[in-house]
């Protein structure tokens, strides 16, 4: 149906609660939000609030983004997430060869010209990183920035674009080049002292990858990365909320030290996301799932099996927010991070907004998620 009424029992726009609200849809927007039973179409159960917006997104359903970038996989990782309450991502490419970044970029811009709902876009999440602090990356494939990059880089067809980077491998000069481009310029796997990160902010540079992990710590007399995080307060931080990859005190001084708005909420998410899998082949290792926690061969944390329903519940439950301010984390604060609006005090789900939304029940498990006014699970 291209226009349809749905009653929601109870809305969250993203800002205020409210009961008993029918939303009105047509052609995948909302085109009006009242009280009227008339002709009302579709009744839900529980709240109704904005969808999740993830931006870094490894893989999901079976699937790594970097095996073999392609629509069809695409797809798979959005389904397999869908079910969890994300309505937009940034499939991430973990470093790789530039011919696999170029596949992905194909696969986004076809994906984007097929209307694959879900796709805002890609994020690269390297090449160009410190060894110091590469992670789970692999080594081999850590290099400079190169114009075969840079072919990838200012293709105007693969939608909004992240690329996370440690900054004292990459120029000033290049930094601003991508922000030139448009691109969202983070830094992550990263050994900088301060002075450097900082630098890099003043040239352009908006965030900060996995906020806490594969980044020089905050010391007494060296602040490093972390310390450049949370001290600038228009930089975003991305911070993984699964109790493995950073201890919930540090998560809570985290929120508590950043301006409201200004941290929200990734998965980092592998391929068993979505299914029972417990191992999976990752370049030259085997990563294995355990206890909630994905470890390589090599001994590395490897992402996560984190899902964005999860995480807003952690926020809730382990760090004492208020759900209304978890479920901004995983919706609004992104988006803002995404489109560069800074305003913490916008309602996403507004009579002109895509009908991107998801059904939580009281234990804010996800019960359905609407993408463009259609029900994707």
């Amino acid at each position: 149906m291209s226009q349809f009424r749905l009653h929601a029992q109870r809305l969250f726009d993203g800002q205020n609660y409210s009961d008993d609200q029918v939303l009105t849809i047509n052609d995948g927007k909302i085109i009006a939000i009242d009280q009227s039973t008339v002709n009302i179409d579709l009744h839900v159960k529980g709240l109704l609030a904005p969808g999740f917006i993830d931006l870094q997104v490894n893989g999901g359903g079976g699937v790594l983004f970097n095996d073999s970038p392609s629509v069809e996989n695409i797809r798979t990782i959005i389904a397999a997430h869908a079910r969890f309450g994300t309505t937009g991502m940034m499939p991430t490419l973990i470093t790789d060869k530039v011919e696999v970044m170029a596949q992905a970029a194909e696969a986004i811009s076809q994906a984007l010209k097929d209307k694959v709902l879900g796709v805002l876009g890609v994020h690269f999440e390297g090449p160009h990183l410190s060894i110091a602090k590469k992670g789970a990356h692999s080594a081999e494939f850590i290099r400079p920035i190169t114009d075969d990059e840079w072919q990838v880089l200012e293709r105007k067809d693969i939608g909004n674009i992240i690329v996370t980077l440690a900054p004292e491998t990459v120029s000033v000069a290049d930094i601003e080049r991508m922000v030139s481009l448009g691109i969202k310029v983070c830094l992550g796997h990263t050994n900088a002292d301060f002075a450097t990160a900082q630098q890099a902010l003043d040239a352009g540079a908006s965030g900060f990858t996995h906020l806490f992990n594969a980044m020089s710590p905050l010391q007494g007399r060296e602040p490093g990365v972390v310390g450049a995080a949370l001290l600038n307060d228009q930089a975003s931080c991305g911070l993984i909320v699964d109790g493995h990859h950073v201890d919930l005190a540090t998560c809570q001084l985290a929120i508590k030290t950043k301006p409201q708005g200004k941290i929200f909420l990734v998965t980092d998410a592998m391929p068993p996301v979505g299914t029972n899998d417990k191992e999976f082949a990752f370049f030259n290792r085997t990563v294995h799932l355990a206890d909630g926690k994905l470890t390589s061969t090599t001994g590395e944390l490897a992402g996560s099996v984190l899902d964005m329903a999860t995480a807003v519940r952690n926020c809730h439950q382990g760090l004492n927010i208020a759900l209304d301010e978890a479920i901004r984390m995983a919706s609004q604060y992104p988006k803002n991070y995404l489109t560069g609006i800074d305003n913490e005090k916008q309602s996403s789900l507004v009579i002109g907004a895509s009908a991107d939304f998801v059904v939580l029940n009281e234990n804010i498990e996800v019960q359905q998620t609407w993408i463009s006014g259609q029900r994707v699970f």
